[in-house]
Protein backbone atom coordinates (compact mmCIF):
# COMPACT_ATOMS: atom_id res chain seq x y z
CA UNK A 1 0.00 0.00 0.00
CA UNK A 2 2.09 3.37 -1.25
CA UNK A 3 1.84 5.77 1.24
CA UNK A 4 -0.44 8.33 -0.65
CA UNK A 5 -3.50 6.16 -0.68
CA UNK A 6 -2.98 6.39 2.85
CA UNK A 7 -2.63 9.45 3.12
CA UNK A 8 -5.79 10.05 1.10
CA UNK A 9 -7.86 7.07 2.89
CA UNK A 10 -11.32 7.11 3.83
CA UNK A 11 -10.79 5.35 7.21
CA UNK A 12 -8.76 5.74 10.41
CA UNK A 13 -8.30 2.52 12.58
CA UNK A 14 -7.99 3.26 16.05
CA UNK A 15 -7.03 0.15 18.16
CA UNK A 16 -7.18 -0.20 22.11
CA UNK A 17 -6.94 -2.48 23.97
CA UNK A 18 -9.78 -4.40 25.61
CA UNK A 19 -8.46 -6.16 28.65
CA UNK A 20 -5.02 -7.35 28.38
CA UNK A 21 -1.38 -6.86 26.04
CA UNK A 22 -0.95 -10.47 25.54
CA UNK A 23 -2.60 -10.45 21.56
CA UNK A 24 -1.23 -7.02 20.56
CA UNK A 25 1.39 -8.71 17.94
CA UNK A 26 -1.54 -11.14 16.33
CA UNK A 27 -4.05 -8.89 16.24
CA UNK A 28 -1.55 -5.73 14.82
CA UNK A 29 -0.37 -8.02 12.23
CA UNK A 30 -3.01 -9.38 11.01
CA UNK A 31 -4.48 -5.74 9.96
CA UNK A 32 -1.48 -5.06 7.88
CA UNK A 33 -1.88 -8.91 6.58
CA UNK A 34 -5.23 -8.82 5.39
CA UNK A 35 -6.96 -5.27 4.95
CA UNK A 36 -6.11 -4.51 0.66
CA UNK A 37 -8.07 -1.13 1.12
CA UNK A 38 -6.13 1.98 2.49
CA UNK A 39 -6.47 2.89 5.93
CA UNK A 40 -4.72 5.04 8.36
CA UNK A 41 -4.26 3.53 11.95
CA UNK A 42 -3.97 5.05 15.39
CA UNK A 43 -3.01 3.32 18.24
CA UNK A 44 -3.28 3.68 21.73
CA UNK A 45 -1.50 2.20 24.18
CA UNK A 46 -2.15 2.52 27.51
CA UNK A 47 0.72 1.56 30.13
CA UNK A 48 1.35 -2.04 28.36
CA UNK A 49 4.71 -3.99 29.72
CA UNK A 50 7.91 -2.83 28.70
CA UNK A 51 8.11 -5.93 25.81
CA UNK A 52 4.92 -4.33 24.04
CA UNK A 53 5.73 -1.10 24.51
CA UNK A 54 8.55 -1.14 22.41
CA UNK A 55 7.14 -3.91 19.60
CA UNK A 56 4.85 -1.23 19.32
CA UNK A 57 7.10 1.68 18.94
CA UNK A 58 9.00 -0.22 16.39
CA UNK A 59 6.13 -1.14 14.53
CA UNK A 60 5.12 2.86 14.39
CA UNK A 61 8.23 3.21 12.79
CA UNK A 62 7.83 0.34 10.27
CA UNK A 63 4.82 0.68 9.12
CA UNK A 64 4.11 4.37 9.86
CA UNK A 65 1.18 4.73 11.60
CA UNK A 66 0.74 6.98 14.99
CA UNK A 67 1.50 5.63 18.31
CA UNK A 68 -0.14 7.40 21.22
CA UNK A 69 1.13 6.17 24.75
CA UNK A 70 -0.59 6.41 28.20
CA UNK A 71 1.59 6.09 31.43
CA UNK A 72 -0.83 4.68 33.14
CA UNK A 73 -4.09 2.70 32.57
CA UNK A 74 -7.05 4.00 30.97
CA UNK A 75 -10.92 2.57 30.65
CA UNK A 76 -11.51 1.72 26.75
CA UNK A 77 -13.77 4.60 25.91
CA UNK A 78 -10.92 7.21 27.37
CA UNK A 79 -8.78 5.30 25.10
CA UNK A 80 -10.87 5.09 22.10
CA UNK A 81 -11.32 9.05 22.88
CA UNK A 82 -7.86 9.78 22.45
CA UNK A 83 -7.53 8.24 19.35
CA UNK A 84 -10.76 9.84 18.18
CA UNK A 85 -9.34 13.25 18.49
CA UNK A 86 -6.98 12.55 16.08
CA UNK A 87 -9.04 11.44 13.71
CA UNK A 88 -9.81 13.63 10.26
CA UNK A 89 -11.26 10.47 7.68
CA UNK A 90 -14.86 10.18 6.65
CA UNK A 91 -14.45 7.27 8.78
CA UNK A 92 -13.54 5.57 12.04
CA UNK A 93 -12.86 1.83 12.55
CA UNK A 94 -12.85 1.13 16.38
CA UNK A 95 -10.84 -1.75 16.69
CA UNK A 96 -9.93 -3.94 20.37
CA UNK A 97 -6.23 -5.64 20.75
CA UNK A 98 -7.44 -8.80 20.61
CA UNK A 99 -9.16 -9.00 17.30
CA UNK A 100 -8.02 -10.47 14.01
CA UNK A 101 -9.46 -10.37 10.66
CA UNK A 102 -10.02 -12.58 7.60
CA UNK A 103 -8.82 -11.29 4.28
CA UNK A 104 -10.95 -8.26 2.86
CA UNK A 105 -12.69 -7.29 5.80
CA UNK A 106 -12.64 -3.77 5.42
CA UNK A 107 -13.91 -2.39 2.08
CA UNK A 108 -17.02 -4.42 2.64
CA UNK A 109 -17.78 -2.06 5.59
CA UNK A 110 -17.16 0.86 3.77
CA UNK A 111 -19.13 -0.24 0.88
CA UNK A 112 -21.74 -0.94 2.97
CA UNK A 113 -21.47 2.46 4.75
CA UNK A 114 -21.38 3.95 1.26
CA UNK A 115 -24.55 2.46 -0.65
CA UNK A 116 -27.15 2.67 2.67
CA UNK A 117 -26.24 5.76 4.59
CA UNK A 118 -25.53 3.50 7.20
CA UNK A 119 -24.10 5.83 10.64
CA UNK A 120 -22.30 2.09 11.88
CA UNK A 121 -21.54 -1.15 10.36
CA UNK A 122 -20.87 -4.02 12.02
CA UNK A 123 -19.26 -6.94 10.41
CA UNK A 124 -20.19 -10.48 11.13
CA UNK A 125 -17.99 -11.37 14.79
CA UNK A 126 -16.51 -14.14 15.54
CA UNK A 127 -15.21 -15.60 19.00
CA UNK A 128 -12.44 -17.67 20.01
CA UNK A 129 -10.05 -20.19 18.66
CA UNK A 130 -9.91 -21.74 15.49
CA UNK A 131 -10.68 -17.88 14.31
CA UNK A 132 -13.68 -16.82 12.28
CA UNK A 133 -15.87 -20.26 12.59
CA UNK A 134 -18.21 -19.80 16.11
CA UNK A 135 -20.09 -16.69 16.31
CA UNK A 136 -20.31 -13.63 18.69
CA UNK A 137 -22.25 -11.31 17.26
CA UNK A 138 -24.46 -11.00 13.97
CA UNK A 139 -26.27 -8.12 15.04
CA UNK A 140 -29.22 -7.55 17.48
CA UNK A 141 -31.89 -5.70 19.34
CA UNK A 142 -31.53 -2.42 21.98
CA UNK A 143 -32.92 0.21 22.69
CA UNK A 144 -35.88 1.39 25.27
CA UNK A 145 -38.85 -0.53 26.17
CA UNK A 146 -41.64 1.44 28.11
CA UNK A 147 -43.98 -1.45 30.28
CA UNK A 148 -46.54 0.09 33.02
CA UNK A 149 -45.06 3.18 33.64
CA UNK A 150 -41.24 1.29 33.47
CA UNK A 151 -38.02 2.30 31.36
CA UNK A 152 -36.58 -1.35 30.54
CA UNK A 153 -33.38 -1.72 28.45
CA UNK A 154 -33.09 -4.19 25.07
CA UNK A 155 -30.43 -5.91 24.79
CA UNK A 156 -30.28 -9.22 22.30
CA UNK A 157 -27.45 -10.47 20.69
CA UNK A 158 -27.62 -12.69 17.53
CA UNK A 159 -26.28 -16.06 16.39
CA UNK A 160 -23.74 -16.07 19.55
CA UNK A 161 -22.56 -19.42 20.29
CA UNK A 162 -24.08 -20.86 16.55
CA UNK A 163 -21.37 -22.26 14.32
CA UNK A 164 -20.62 -20.03 11.29
CA UNK A 165 -21.05 -22.48 8.65
CA UNK A 166 -24.52 -23.04 10.24
CA UNK A 167 -26.22 -19.76 9.41
CA UNK A 168 -24.14 -17.59 6.90
CA UNK A 169 -25.96 -18.94 4.43
CA UNK A 170 -28.82 -16.77 6.32
CA UNK A 171 -27.33 -13.87 6.90
CA UNK A 172 -27.22 -10.44 4.54
CA UNK A 173 -26.64 -6.90 4.68
CA UNK A 174 -29.25 -5.99 6.77
CA UNK A 175 -30.31 -2.81 8.97
CA UNK A 176 -29.68 -4.07 12.76
CA UNK A 177 -29.99 -2.21 16.13
CA UNK A 178 -26.85 -3.47 17.85
CA UNK A 179 -23.00 -3.80 17.12
CA UNK A 180 -19.93 -4.00 19.70
CA UNK A 181 -16.54 -2.53 19.86
CA UNK A 182 -14.93 -5.43 19.41
CA UNK A 183 -15.05 -4.11 15.67
CA UNK A 184 -16.96 -1.31 13.99
CA UNK A 185 -16.90 1.16 11.36
CA UNK A 186 -18.52 4.72 12.07
CA UNK A 187 -19.19 7.79 10.48
CA UNK A 188 -16.71 10.55 12.44
CA UNK A 189 -19.37 13.14 11.23
CA UNK A 190 -21.77 11.24 13.53
CA UNK A 191 -19.67 12.60 17.34
CA UNK A 192 -20.47 16.17 16.27
CA UNK A 193 -23.92 15.20 17.17
CA UNK A 194 -23.68 13.04 19.71
CA UNK A 195 -20.56 14.18 21.43
CA UNK A 196 -17.64 11.77 22.62
CA UNK A 197 -17.83 8.50 23.59
CA UNK A 198 -19.21 8.27 26.96
CA UNK A 199 -16.05 7.80 29.41
CA UNK A 200 -18.27 7.13 32.54
CA UNK A 201 -19.12 3.74 31.19
CA UNK A 202 -15.76 2.45 32.07
CA UNK A 203 -15.95 -1.81 31.86
CA UNK A 204 -19.52 -2.46 30.66
CA UNK A 205 -22.41 -1.36 27.98
CA UNK A 206 -20.13 1.62 26.07
CA UNK A 207 -21.67 -0.06 22.72
CA UNK A 208 -25.06 -0.24 23.82
CA UNK A 209 -24.99 3.51 24.89
CA UNK A 210 -23.55 4.32 21.38
CA UNK A 211 -25.97 2.43 19.85
CA UNK A 212 -29.29 4.15 21.37
CA UNK A 213 -27.57 7.40 21.20
CA UNK A 214 -27.15 6.87 17.03
CA UNK A 215 -30.59 5.73 17.09
CA UNK A 216 -31.82 8.52 18.93
CA UNK A 217 -29.91 10.65 16.56
CA UNK A 218 -31.83 9.60 13.20
CA UNK A 219 -28.64 7.05 12.10
CA UNK A 220 -28.48 3.80 11.47
CA UNK A 221 -27.14 0.78 12.40
CA UNK A 222 -26.54 -2.38 9.67
CA UNK A 223 -24.86 -5.63 9.63
CA UNK A 224 -22.34 -6.61 7.19
CA UNK A 225 -21.61 -10.24 6.77
CA UNK A 226 -19.27 -10.17 3.61
CA UNK A 227 -17.04 -8.24 6.65
CA UNK A 228 -15.77 -11.35 8.71
CA UNK A 229 -13.55 -10.51 11.78
CA UNK A 230 -12.55 -13.09 15.25
CA UNK A 231 -11.92 -11.67 19.04
CA UNK A 232 -10.11 -13.86 20.87
CA UNK A 233 -10.83 -12.89 24.58
CA UNK A 234 -8.30 -14.23 27.55
CA UNK A 235 -7.76 -15.89 29.90
CA UNK A 236 -4.93 -13.33 30.00
CA UNK A 237 -1.74 -14.95 28.94
CA UNK A 238 0.84 -13.32 30.37
CA UNK A 239 1.02 -12.38 34.11
CA UNK A 240 1.67 -8.66 33.35
CA UNK A 241 -2.16 -8.43 31.88
CA UNK A 242 -3.31 -9.54 34.94
CA UNK A 243 -3.90 -6.23 36.72
CA UNK A 244 -5.30 -4.46 33.80
CA UNK A 245 -7.77 -7.56 32.93
CA UNK A 246 -8.23 -6.97 36.63
CA UNK A 247 -9.13 -3.62 36.74
CA UNK A 248 -11.06 -3.64 33.57
CA UNK A 249 -13.41 -6.18 34.96
CA UNK A 250 -13.42 -5.06 38.75
CA UNK A 251 -16.28 -4.74 40.48
CA UNK A 252 -16.26 -1.00 41.17
CA UNK A 253 -15.75 0.04 37.21
CA UNK A 254 -18.51 -2.52 36.79
CA UNK A 255 -21.21 -1.04 39.26
CA UNK A 256 -19.91 3.07 38.20
CA UNK A 257 -21.25 1.61 34.32
CA UNK A 258 -23.94 0.25 35.45
CA UNK A 259 -25.27 2.94 37.55
CA UNK A 260 -24.22 5.29 34.93
CA UNK A 261 -26.21 3.54 32.61
CA UNK A 262 -29.44 3.39 34.77
CA UNK A 263 -29.09 6.93 35.44
CA UNK A 264 -28.49 8.65 31.81
CA UNK A 265 -31.22 6.55 29.92
CA UNK A 266 -33.61 6.68 33.42
CA UNK A 267 -33.94 3.04 33.61
CA UNK A 268 -36.16 0.86 35.86
CA UNK A 269 -33.86 -0.90 38.04
CA UNK A 270 -35.33 -4.13 36.60
CA UNK A 271 -34.01 -7.79 36.03
CA UNK A 272 -31.65 -6.77 33.62
CA UNK A 273 -29.41 -4.87 36.26
CA UNK A 274 -30.36 -7.49 38.69
CA UNK A 275 -28.65 -10.05 36.56
CA UNK A 276 -25.65 -8.18 36.21
CA UNK A 277 -24.93 -6.95 40.08
CA UNK A 278 -25.36 -11.30 40.76
CA UNK A 279 -22.75 -11.79 37.89
CA UNK A 280 -20.38 -9.21 39.19
CA UNK A 281 -16.12 -10.69 39.38
CA UNK A 282 -17.80 -13.56 36.75
CA UNK A 283 -14.96 -12.87 34.14
CA UNK A 284 -12.08 -12.87 37.12
CA UNK A 285 -13.59 -16.27 38.31
CA UNK A 286 -13.96 -17.75 35.33
CA UNK A 287 -11.17 -16.57 33.82
CA UNK A 288 -8.09 -16.43 36.60
CA UNK A 289 -9.58 -18.22 40.01
CA UNK A 290 -11.21 -21.34 38.29
CA UNK A 291 -8.21 -22.03 36.19
CA UNK A 292 -5.77 -21.70 38.69
CA UNK A 293 -7.59 -23.48 41.28
CA UNK A 294 -8.20 -26.72 38.52
CA UNK A 295 -4.03 -25.99 38.08
CA UNK A 296 -3.20 -26.67 41.90
CA UNK A 297 -6.38 -28.94 43.66
CA UNK A 298 -6.80 -32.53 43.51
CA UNK A 299 -9.82 -33.82 43.03
CA UNK A 300 -13.46 -31.77 43.12
CA UNK A 301 -13.52 -31.43 46.54
CA UNK A 302 -10.17 -29.78 46.69
CA UNK A 303 -11.10 -27.46 43.61
CA UNK A 304 -14.00 -26.74 45.28
CA UNK A 305 -11.88 -25.48 48.65
CA UNK A 306 -8.90 -23.86 46.78
CA UNK A 307 -11.44 -21.78 44.48
CA UNK A 308 -13.28 -20.92 47.86
CA UNK A 309 -10.21 -19.47 49.11
CA UNK A 310 -9.31 -17.73 46.23
CA UNK A 311 -12.86 -16.00 46.00
CA UNK A 312 -12.36 -14.46 49.13
CA UNK A 313 -8.73 -13.07 47.92
CA UNK A 314 -10.19 -11.56 45.10
CA UNK A 315 -12.42 -9.58 46.74
CA UNK A 316 -9.71 -8.07 49.02
CA UNK A 317 -7.32 -8.12 45.59
CA UNK A 318 -10.48 -6.46 43.82
CA UNK A 319 -10.91 -3.61 45.89
CA UNK A 320 -6.99 -2.75 46.26
CA UNK A 321 -6.20 -2.98 42.79
CA UNK A 322 -9.61 -0.38 42.14
CA UNK A 323 -7.77 1.96 44.57
CA UNK A 324 -4.29 2.51 42.42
Amino acid sequence: MNLSAIANSQVTIVVVPRERFSYTRESLESIYEHTNYPFNLIYVDVNSPPHIRDYLREQAQQKQFQLIRSDKYLSPNCARNIGLKQVTSEYVVFFDNDVVVAPNWLKPLVDCAQTTGATLVSPLLCQGTPVHQEVHCAGGETGIRVEKHRRRIVEKIYYQGRQLADIKPQLQQQPTELAEFHCMLVRTEIFQQIGFLDEALLSTKEHVDLCMLIAEAGGTVYLEPESLVTYVPGPPLEWTDLHYYMLRWSDRWELSSLKHLRQKWNLSEDEYFQNRYKRLGSRRHMTIIHPFARKVSIGNFGFRVVAKILRLMDRVLNRWITSW
